[in-house]
């Protein structure tokens, strides 16, 4: 195996591992991560359209994660409301889904402090600046890129 191809296959085992666990976390939720993403995206904003949460989300690569969102809405954790035009869909969060969105980003934390013991701080910044700058040439990396500048 070569290096490239181990580091295509370690991305991924990391990727499903993280998954596996933060879905672990989620389940009592009710949520999958792809479901609590979306959430956080969505916390701390009044509202956004579709394509707007589209653009910011690492789980979807299209522009309207329509399904995604359906099944929040029918949850009662995110309001559409239709705008003017009938073509503007504007989306925000429902008191549950703020109070849910909060579970959420604990879950989240209690991911982050059981990978954090496994690098030190220098390993840590010098992993993500070169998976930045893979991440950077598709469609999600670039979705993750403009979520972090918002």
């Amino acid at each position: 195996m070569d290096l490239i191809e181990e580091f295509r296959y370690l991305v991924l085992a990391i990727q499903r591992e993280g998954n596996k666990l933060f879905a672990e976390r989620l389940r009592p939720l009710g949520l999958t991560p792809s479901q609590a993403e979306v959430l956080r995206v969505m916390s701390g904003r009044d509202s956004m359209t579709l394509s707007e949460l589209g653009g910011l989300l690492v789980c979807e690569t299209t522009s309207s994660p329509s399904r995604l969102v359906d099944r929040l809405v029918a949850a009662g954790l995110v309001l559409r409301e239709v705008g003017p035009s009938r073509r503007s869909v504007s989306l925000s969060l429902t008191a549950l889904g703020k109070e849910i969105e909060l579970e959420v980003k604990d879950a989240e934390e209690q991911l982050y402090a059981a990978l954090a013991p496994l690098l030190d701080e220098d390993q840590l910044a010098s992993t993500v600046e070169a998976l930045r700058q893979v991440a950077g040439a598709f469609p999600a990396g670039r979705a993750l890129a403009r979520r972090k500048a918002t």
